[in-house]
């Protein structure tokens, strides 16, 4: 069946949405609209049998869903209406939830339900990742089947008339505001975990106005409330009534005709408005009583260690990259058969930071330290030869973040993962030494069609062609003892001595034929004339996509239409680059250019 799906960002549900119903085998062009115009034309354009929208802030046009059946995701239960839905149940600590595909039609929220999927809200967890693990398992439940059932011509939606119905505003942040002179932490944190990631909490903090984005309880340092304590890890520490709390990001209040804010860590945004406060870190091996800030943890049982690291957005800096480098080399020196590396729950990896490259005083410069700084960390899970090392992604992933994955032995992947294992949407070659790591695992024809056509994929699909060795279908809050449970069985099967000697021999081969150094070298050479021609699409896609801003058709990707896209750091939606700058469109270009000798300088 060709399906349009419209939305207002090609965000990770979108993607989802696209990547599972492609599996089923359907046509599913996407496109990004702004309002009922784009929409018209979209569905102009493609003629669809079905239009779906995962993600919708403009309403649905009367001519278009009048002649079309136009199915919406609404982020709540059947009756529940209003444009801060999940906002609202995070505030309120809702246990359940829901999600309801329903028909667009005159009202908002108010059409025929064609299904729904009711899911349980995590205790402690910020609304964006319960939007990419539990509402995003439930609405691909709820969408399949909206579809199966249109697709049978025998199925007739239900409607909301005789449901109870709840119409509530936009969570605005009058509501979301915090008094650090009389809400507690609990308080505290309840409001910056319904703003997580978007839009954050406005507050005022060493003499601006800023929103503050995520939020941990801290169990020990205490103060006067709202004054910031500490640092760790360029996170903030502020008092509460009763305790503290971290905050890891800010974004300054944008001012008005100025360019769009960005999110960034916070001791980097607060810069020299920064009071002075110690820096005040937590041991790798956190003990399991304390509840504290940590983006980093390891600990290890049943003769597996576990690398943790959960990055904001999964964007990694060269800072991180540097800290996660040093506790991986950390976690090397225990004597464990496996290593798992991954967060609990939510993102993998993203690739490099894009809005801390933005933000930089010299983004050229940035940028090539914090691809050598995620080359650094690639190449030392490659050459770990002394146990297998395993990839456990509980979400998504792109980009570098991919690569680094693909640096282990194996890649586990929760069902409900997105992956993106492509650079050229945001006008870059790559690094993360994936001209030896990526054919190597699918061959260099599938290769060439990943990184040509750019587009997001589910864990199955990942799975089919062997990017990905496993699919985990577990719960967002069950794969990290899924995960453990699988290191456990891996550390004690006898297969696992002989498969690491092997894996030294295989390496100390590869090495022979060609050194890591050789692939290191060759894609940085690319990276490096990209990242210092000022001219490069390169430099616009990244100030763009950090600001939420469209593209230009100077950089390809301007005009209707558009599949494309993907999650986290890697991109905006579009048809591809413009091939400048080296800007390659597949694997044999690459091996083309680095053949005739091409250094890239």
């Amino acid at each position: 069946m060709r399906i349009l799906l419209i939305a207002s960002a090609f965000n990770s549900l979108t993607q989802r949405v696209q990547a599972e119903l492609r599996d089923c085998g359907h046509g599913v062009p996407a496109e990004v609209v702004g309002d009922a115009a784009a929409v018209r034309a979209a569905v102009d354009r493609h003629r669809p049998e079905l239009v779906v929208a995962p993600m919708l802030r403009t309403a649905v046009p009367e001519d278009v869903w009048s002649r079309h059946t136009c199915l919406v995701v609404h982020p709540g239960p059947p009756g529940d209406r209003g444009p801060s839905s999940l906002d609202w149940a995070v505030f309120e600590e809702e246990p359940t939830w829901g999600v309801t595909v329903l028909q667009a039609n005159a009202e908002m929220d108010a059409g025929d339900v064609w299904a729904s999927a009711p899911f349980t809200v995590p205790a402690g967890v910020g609304k964006s990742d319960v939007y990419r693990g539990e509402l995003s398992d439930a609405a691909l439940d709820a969408v399949l089947l909206a579809v199966e059932r249109f697709a049978s011509g025998a199925h007739r939606p239900a409607p909301q008339a005789g449901l109870p119905v709840r119409v509530r505003p936009a969570l605005r942040q009058d509501t979301r505001r915090i008094d650090w002179h009389t809400d507690s932490t609990a308080a505290v944190l309840r409001s910056l975990r319904a703003a997580d990631s978007q839009p954050g909490v406005l507050d005022e903090l060493a003499g601006g106005q800023w929103f503050l984005h995520g939020g941990h309880p801290e169990d020990r340092l205490r103060g006067e409330p709202g004054e910031i304590l500490a640092t760790r890890a360029q996170a903030v520490c502020r008092a509460t009534t009763d305790g503290a709390v971290w905050i890891p990001q800010l974004r300054p209040r944008r001012v008005p005709g100025g360019p769009a804010a960005f999110r960034l860590p916070a001791v980097l945004a607060l810069g020299d408005r920064l009071p002075r406060v110690p820096e005040i870190p937590v041991p790798l091996g956190l003990p399991s009583h304390r509840t504290t800030f940590s983006d980093i943890r390891y600990d290890e049982r049943d003769g597996v260690g576990f690398l943790r690291f959960s990055f904001p957005g999964g964007a990694m800096s060269t800072v991180q990259c540097r800290r996660l480098l040093a506790a991986y080399r950390f976690a090397c020196t225990r004597s464990t058969r496996v290593l798992v590396l991954g967060a609990a729950r939510d993102f993998f990896s993203n690739g490099i930071h894009l809005g801390v490259i933005e933000a930089a005083a010299d983004p050229a410069a940035e940028s090539w330290a914090n691809i050598q700084a995620m080359d650094d960390l690639v190449e030392a899970v490659l050459t770990t030869t002394d146990r297998l090392v395993v990839a456990a992604l509980a979400g998504n992933a792109a980009a570098g973040g991919v690569m680094l994955a693909l640096a282990a032995d194996e890649v586990w992947c929760r069902r409900g993962a997105v992956l993106n294992p492509h650079y050229r949407l945001m006008g870059l070659t790559g690094s993360e030494l994936w001209t030896y790591t990526l054919p190597r695992r699918v061959g260099p024809e599938q290769a060439d069609a990943l990184l040509r056509e750019a587009r997001p994929m589910s864990a199955l699909a990942a799975y089919r062609i062997g990017l990905v060795d496993r699919v985990l279908d577990a719960s967002p809050g069950q794969f990290a003892r899924r995960a453990a449970e699988l290191g456990a069985e891996l550390a004690d099967d006898p297969v696992t001595h002989q498969r690491v000697t092997d894996k030294k021999a295989v390496r100390a081969r590869d090495e022979d034929r060609k050194p890591l150094a050789a692939y290191r070298a060759e894609e940085l050479a690319l990276m490096k004339r990209i990242f210092f021609d000022p001219r490069a699409p390169y430099h616009r896609l990244r100030s763009a996509f950090v600001r939420k801003e469209p593209p230009t058709a100077a950089d390809g990707f301007g005009g209707p239409g558009g599949s494309g896209g993907s999650s986290g750091s890697s991109g905006p939606s579009g048809p591809g680059g413009s091939g400048e700058s080296g800007d390659f469109r597949d694997f044999r270009d690459f091996r083309d250019f680095r053949d005739s000798g091409g250094s890239g300088e």
